[in-house]
């Protein structure tokens, strides 16, 4: 249960970073304004012409009288905006991280450079088109991967009782995974780690990985908040992936040092 504090307590640093780093804060949260207007105009759409578009699609209860026709319909449309919310919450990470690549990019490298040791920053050597075709390459795949999830648990969500209480829950764990596997890509694909291993990476410390990403998921879900807390996400996740691998910190090395003085 310690990792769940620890992970936590990454994504507080994240944030504190780009606190003390204006800069880099203000250049961050241009991917996740671009990325809102683009998901709020879909889902506004959804909601005007979502109706339409599952009247179209079952042409068969044109002829239902009563009230039939107007719940069945109804029922379905919120399942349209229930799915595109989930969807939206699932993939918009993502799709921020392909939209401000280069923004990112270069502020995981600061957060390395300042908590490095030797203040150097792992690099790709790769040139920017081929790390945009591998995030974008990753993000797919991450994201049919998050799309069963999805139906699996909106599926289980019909469950008397367990799909009110258990599995909301379960839910959220799994979009925490999913979010940390995103945002530490940036720092984990610039040090050469494919996908395939950073997925048995985080899964090795899922605790850890929780700690971080859940508490991101829920507070996703206010609108707008996603996109003020990206940039310390994304530093928070390279602390994150330092963690992983075993990389040493400045902050780190400090605490040792005043540690051995202590014991002296």
């Amino acid at each position: 249960m310690r990792d769940l504090g620890v992970g936590f307590g990454y994504l507080v640093k994240g944030q504190r970073w780009v606190g003390r780093h204006g800069k880099q804060y203000g250049f961050g949260l241009l991917p996740g304004l671009i990325t809102l207007v683009l998901y709020a105009a879909t889902l506004v759409a959804l909601g005007v012409w979502g109706e339409d578009g599952v009247a179209w699609a079952t042409p068969f209860a044109d002829d239902w009288s009563g009230p039939w026709q107007g719940l069945f319909r109804g029922f379905l449309t919120a399942v349209l905006f229930a799915l595109g919310l989930l969807l939206a919450v699932l993939t918009f990470t993502a799709v921020t991280l392909l939209v401000g690549q280069p923004f990112y990019e270069n502020l995981s490298e600061k957060v390395d450079e300042d908590v490095s040791p030797d203040g150097t920053a792992p690099e790709s050597g790769l040139p920017l088109w081929r790390e945009l075709w591998f995030s974008a390459r990753d993000s797919l795949r991450i994201l049919a991967r998050a799309l069963l999830w999805g139906v699996l648990l909106f599926a289980l969500g019909f469950l008397p009782v367990v799909g009110q209480t258990v599995v909301p829950v379960i839910g959220f764990f799994v979009t925490g995974f999913f979010l940390t596997e995103e945002l530490t890509g940036v720092a984990l694909q610039r040090r050469g780690v494919e996908l395939r291993a950073r997925l048995a990476l985080l899964r090795s410390r899922k605790t850890l990985v929780w700690g971080f990403g859940t508490p991101l998921g829920l507070a996703f879900l206010v609108p707008f908040v996603a996109v003020f807390l990206m940039p310390g996400a994304v530093a928070g996740a390279t602390l994150l992936a330092r963690e992983l691998l075993g990389e040493e910190s400045a902050d780190e090395e400090e605490t040792a040092d005043d540690d051995e003085q202590v014991t002296s």
